[in-house]
């Protein structure tokens, strides 16, 4: 007799995407992106401390992939109209599953 919660699964672990060490500003501390049932965030480290982008998983208005040779570039803009989250230098397999989970969160929620 427990209470279901009304958000998302809480037992689902969040998805870290690094990009490539190999791609333009990522040598030292690399980009990562971080996909959960409630957010998507773009975390980017330096030297001291770090800078944190994130955009609630219901204000996702699409998700736009641009592949080269080696890697890809992502681009998640939201609903609200402000700066889209961009990164680049993630293999393509990474950012299919980005989408793919992106996609299927939005699912579960509605």
């Amino acid at each position: 007799m427990g209470v279901n919660p009304a958000g998302p699964n809480p037992a689902v672990p969040d998805e870290t995407f690094s990009a490539s060490r190999w791609t333009k500003g990522n040598l030292w501390f690399p980009t990562r992106i971080v996909v959960s049932p409630l957010r998507v965030s773009r975390v980017k480290r330096r030297l001291f401390g770090s800078s944190e982008e994130s955009i609630s998983i219901s204000q996702v208005a699409s998700v736009k992939i641009s592949t080269g040779i080696f890697w890809s570039d992502i681009m998640i803009e939201s609903t609200g109209g402000t700066d889209p989250i961009t990164s680049h230098g993630h293999r393509k397999a990474d950012a299919l599953r980005i989408r793919d989970l992106v996609e299927s969160f939005q699912a579960a929620r509605r």
